[in-house]
């Protein structure tokens, strides 16, 4: 059996001006997935995914060298949209490296979340890195020909430390940085009960015509700032500089004036806006209540989420 394991991640600065080279800080996560890999010989490649709580919710099969679909299942969506998903990644894969499983026999491949699928931690991301790895192709390229975006999700299925993050002509300039703030027993991540749609995001913001020259440089300076902040009371200001920035930038009103304009700490959208995560300041006993009153009950402390 192989096995290939990608991090998870939460993108803290840079949300959408990441896609156009602005510097972002990124962080990868406790949660993850895991890819095992059995060798068979029936000329099948079964695939079986399953969720944190170790229930397969999808499983389909392909005809090994042709990659040809005969048949899906799911508990939680349309099987064969997932299905054509899958396969084209792989067909993708192959493209880039014009010997995966052409010479094999049959496989049996398991995946393995380690976090909730609605969380927005990772799940295609996870996935696409380590198929890049049992394929032997860049991970980078194959998501640009695939499902497309920055890419800074991959770079943290690949590192295990802080990172900034930024595309140079698509290329990936990743830089490990020592983000271990004194104060990270004042962070924490509270899931918003929606997933958000990050292609969607993506295709909003891509929409927009104004030139978004000023808007990076601005989020340049921040960033350096974000991963350099020594006091809580900086960083918080920092995140609601940030959140003004994005805001002017999206037209889109500031997570904290639309659901929680009376708490008493920064929150900060993180990737597309409007869903997953946000990642809130304040003392623990404070911010379990607030958001637990108002029926967020997911509320991870910075160690328990964050690999350090």
């Amino acid at each position: 059996m192989k096995t290939y394991y990608s991090n998870g991640k939460l993108l803290i600065s840079g949300e959408y001006l990441v896609l156009d080279g602005a510097i972002s800080l990124a962080l990868p996560t406790k949660y993850g997935q895991l890819l095992e890999v059995t060798e068979k010989h029936d000329n099948v490649l079964t695939w079986e995914s399953y969720n944190a709580d170790k229930q397969c919710w999808f499983s389909t099969s392909f005809d090994v060298l042709t990659l040809k679909l005969i048949n899906s299942t799911n508990v939680l969506e349309e099987p064969v949209k997932i299905a054509t998903t899958l396969q084209a990644i792989l067909k993708t894969a192959r493209t880039l490296n014009l010997n995966f499983l052409q010479n094999s026999k049959g496989a049996l491949v398991q995946t393995h979340l380690t976090f909730p699928n609605k969380w927005g931690l990772g799940t295609s991301s996870t996935l696409i890195n380590s198929i890049a790895n049992w394929a032997e192709v860049n991970a980078f390229e194959l998501l640009e020909k695939s499902f497309g975006g920055s890419g800074y999700d991959i770079a943290c299925a690949q590192n295990k430390t802080p990172i900034t993050y930024q595309r140079n002509r698509n290329l990936p300039i990743v830089t490990k940085v020592d983000f271990y703030p004194s104060f990270k027993n004042q962070l924490f991540f509270v899931y918003l009960n929606q997933k958000q749609d990050s292609k969607e995001g993506i295709k909003m913001y891509r929409s927009l015509s104004l030139d978004k020259t000023e808007f990076i440089k601005k989020i340049n300076t921040l960033t350096k700032k974000i991963c350099s902040s020594k006091k809580i009371e900086e960083f918080e200001n920092l995140l609601e500089t940030h959140e003004t920035i994005i805001s002017q930038l999206l037209n889109i009103q500031p997570v904290k004036e639309k659901l929680f304009s009376d708490f008493k700490g920064a929150v900060k959208s993180l990737g597309a806006w409007g869903g997953d995560f946000v990642l809130v300041t304040g003392k623990e006993p404070y911010v379990k209540e607030y958001f637990t009153n108002k029926n967020y009950k997911t509320i991870i402390a910075y160690d328990d989420m964050i690999l350090i």
